[in-house]
């Protein structure tokens, strides 16, 4: 259920933007709940490689289950949502783009940087827009630390820790397999909430250092319905690196699938007179504390709307940039800025220097009030 405490930021311009959804797995219920609540979209109709998936998700929310063909040819469609695995991330973005549509990618915008070049390169060829998720770093409580960091609350910035730390997904999902083929591992699967939160507010990385390594070469699923199978690890699982931002920062970020129990900070920002302890970047609300220089811990209003499952924000974004001829705040620029960070910390790696990171980015606006 969508809650009441979801608030359309952009007012519709004409009518609503039509969007066609591919992809129907569990991500695509939140979309299709909060959908209503941006106002400024439509769904035209839903499609997946497997067709029962479609017709589950389009009797559940009350639209038309389509061939994915036919949702792309489909006039009325101006922006495709695409929620397939990322392994199809590039190529239905791909197809979308061809098709004349704007595409919006679950995260991460494509598996490797080549791949993301190659889609961003065929949207400006046609015209279209690229966005990408993650969208949480637009929800309340990301919106209201980067307002304070921006403020000077803390300081100069100084440097950032994250920490994702999870003894894996096998745990809970029913088909964890992909987590753990190429494609996946913990940088490429949760990274971009971290990176995207971190570039919102620090601006671009320039250079990048780090370790990986595989811990197990198998992990037995404890979940059902296959609790006891095995899956072949094929890539790193323990993801370190260290991110030096051209503004001047440098961030510590550890991503892994192999720690038991942490008792680390999910994300904290560190400047010139306190520290900001910001809330976990996979999710839209609170709770932010700050610490002043010589003083105590003291927690910080949220200032800002849509601080519980808000996904979708993003592409409300979109539809409005769309009409307004601008780019959107979560774009395909800053996930490529994003996917070029996470693949040079294997690279890192694997070669045992910095990686100078090619791409940079103007950090995207920050969200209007709601109703502004």
């Amino acid at each position: 259920m969508t809650s009441a405490s979801l608030q359309a930021v952009f007012r519709p311009i004409g009518e609503p933007v039509g969007v066609g959804i591919i992809g129907c797995g569990y991500i695509s219920g939140i979309y299709l709940a909060n959908m209503p609540v941006w106002g400024n979209v439509r769904v035209i109709g839903v499609a997946d490689a497997v067709p029962a998936a479609a017709d589950a998700r389009a009797a559940e929310f009350g639209v038309k289950p389509m061939e994915v063909d036919a949702l792309l040819a489909h006039p009325e469609v101006e922006i495709i949502l695409n929620l397939t695995v990322p392994n199809a991330h590039a190529e239905v973005g791909l197809a979308a783009i061809r098709a004349g549509k704007s595409v919006y990618n679950e995260k991460p915008l494509a598996t490797t940087h080549a791949d993301g070049v190659a889609l961003m390169q065929e949207a400006a060829r046609h015209g279209v827009l690229v966005g990408c998720a993650p969208d949480t770093f637009l929800g309340g409580g990301l919106q209201t630390g980067r307002n304070m960091i921006d403020s000077g609350a803390i300081g100069t910035p100084i440097g950032a820790t994250g920490f994702m730390l999870t003894p894996g997904h096998e745990r809970w999902h029913p088909q964890p397999d992909f987590y753990y083929q190429a494609g996946g591992g913990p940088m490429l699967d949760m990274g971009p909430y971290y990176l995207s939160a971190l570039v919102a507010m620090l601006g671009p990385v320039r250079r990048v250092t780090g370790s990986v390594r595989a811990s197990h070469p198998e992990r037995t699923i404890s979940s059902e319905p296959r609790r006891g199978d095995r899956i072949p690890v094929e890539v790193p699982t323990h993801q370190a690196a260290v991110l030096d931002f051209a503004s001047g920062p440098i961030a510590t970020l550890v991503t892994s699938f192999d720690v038991t129990e942490g008792a680390c900070p999910e994300l904290e920002v560190y400047g010139s007179g306190g520290t900001l302890h910001l809330p976990d970047p996979n999710t839209f609300g609170g709770p932010i504390r700050r610490k002043a220089m010589g003083g105590d811990w003291e927690d910080v209003a949220i200032t800002r709307p849509n601080t519980e499952n808000g996904r979708g924000i993003g592409l409300s974004d979109m539809a409005d940039a769309l009409r307004t001829r601008r780019a959107p705040r979560a774009s395909g620029a800053l996930a490529l800025h994003v996917l070029e960070v996470m693949e040079a910390v294997s690279a890192a790696s694997t070669n045992g220097r910095h990686i100078e990171i090619t791409s940079t980015i103007t950090r995207p606006d920050p969200l209007p009030p709601a109703g502004a």
